[in-house]
């Protein structure tokens, strides 16, 4: 790595790009990071000396303050809406299913939830969530979004005149399942984007979120459907193994990708910040999630024809989507850390250790020899998030505020360069 951080490269902090400034032909790396030539600014030069550490910044601004304020309300607000959820939904459950089948349909629904959240953590280790947000998304699926769910479905059954209970049955579970459920899980999404921006910044971002809400609520009705086999079924271990092989090995994801596509959408939103716009792709990533989730519940006897033919190719598309997510965002990545190495902060080599899979596992494997591994894995995840800041910044999104987060992210880099090096 650079000996040298404090060396001046040829690029400057300022304002927007002008004449004197050209648009890099590289800035959009890919078609998720794209930005407007007017909001280009360089990415600051390096100092003689260390960044001097900033103060609040002025009143008004919207500075850390807010985004505070914000993650306490998810914090304590969260966790208050999770017990009084729990007051409805643990009651509920245990007299569906009794004590036993309670007991067993948890246990039993761990196996599905370990899968979901593997896979969450394997799409979300290139820019890790704080685990406060991870923890407030699953307990929002698993516990407030089943209430708001059991709270609404009596007032939506009245809406519908059914002539005999099959009807009815039919009803909930291609219309009142799809939309009142699909509206409760996205809520918790909703409110990610609105009072944690800062961490919901792209398609990404709002695919594990919306992983792990669904993940939770999956969770929670796979203890409902588990526990009902064992309770109501003549042979319990018999209608238990069919209902998991339903569930928990043919479709773990159901809910997962219904609810991903709204967090898809929402992402996309949260790259052009605007609570308006959020709020409407709210309302429109409900649409595909409710469309697959009713696709899902209307299966009947072609079943295994449209599971194959149909639901396979969804998931397929979905994995497909995903890693080329990941791949636009090391792209991403590594182009906004080019552009702090033309200012000076690296070298281009460093960019490549920095941004790329293979040489972030080169760099880890080094720093192991050496007993610098959480060191290394701090840098990595430090130089990931200035690169994030600064696609914020050219974004024109809260662009003073995102500025002087980067000055502060890049004093950081430099302390998390001088632990690597020893």
């Amino acid at each position: 790595m650079s000996t040298n951080p404090y060396h001046r490269g040829p690029g400057r902090s300022g304002g927007p790009a002008g004449p004197q400034d050209p648009f890099p032909g590289q800035a959009n790396p890919s078609w998720m990071g794209r930005i407007e030539p007017a909001y280009y600014r360089p990415a600051p030069g390096t100092y003689a000396a260390p960044l001097p550490v900033l103060g609040p910044p002025e009143p008004g601004r919207g500075g850390p303050g807010m985004r505070s304020a914000g993650l306490l309300a998810l914090t304590v607000g969260g966790a208050a809406l999770a017990f009084l959820s729990l007051l409805l939904v643990v009651p509920f459950l245990v007299a569906s299913t009794g004590v036993g089948g309670f007991v067993v349909g948890f246990v039993v629904s761990l196996v599905p939830l370990s899968v979901v959240l593997l896979a969450v953590h394997a799409i979300d280790r290139w820019e890790p969530e704080p685990k406060r947000l991870l923890l407030f998304a699953f307990t929002w699926g698993a516990a407030v979004s089943v209430a708001v769910t059991l709270l609404i479905q009596p007032f939506f059954a009245l809406t519908f005149q059914f002539s005999d209970a099959a009807d009815l049955q039919t009803y909930m579970a291609t219309v009142q399942a799809p939309v009142v459920e699909e509206f409760a899980k996205s809520l918790g999404l909703l409110l990610l984007l609105l009072l944690a921006r800062k961490h919901f910044d792209g398609p990404v971002d709002g695919v594990v979120f919306a992983f792990t809400i669904a993940g939770g609520f999956a969770f929670t009705e796979n203890i409902l459907y588990f526990g009902r086999a064992i309770a109501e079924s003549a042979s319990p271990a018999t209608g238990l193994a069919q209902v998991f092989l339903l569930r928990g090995v043919m479709s773990p994801f159901a809910h997962a990708i219904f609810t991903g596509t709204t967090g898809l959408i929402m992402g996309f939103a949260a790259r052009r910040w605007h609570a308006g716009a959020s709020v409407l792709a709210f309302f429109i990533g409900l649409v595909p999630a409710m469309l697959l989730h009713n696709r899902w519940n209307s299966m009947g006897a072609g079943f295994a024809a449209e599971y194959l033919f149909v639901q396979v190719p969804i998931f397929v598309l979905a994995v497909v989507g995903i890693i080329l997510l990941r791949v636009a965002e090391s792209r991403l990545t590594r182009q906004r850390l080019m552009e702090y190495a033309a200012a000076g902060w690296f070298s281009p080599a460093e960019v490549e250790l920095l941004a790329t899979p293979r040489g972030r596992r080169t760099a880890l494997h080094w720093a192991a020899g050496s007993h610098r591994r959480p060191q290394m894995k701090a840098f990595l995840h430090a130089a990931t998030q200035l690169a994030f800041i600064r696609q914020r910044i050219l974004t024109g999104r809260d662009v003073q505020l995102h500025q002087a987060e980067e000055k502060q992210q890049l004093q950081r880099i430099l302390s998390l360069r001088a632990a690597v090096a020893g």
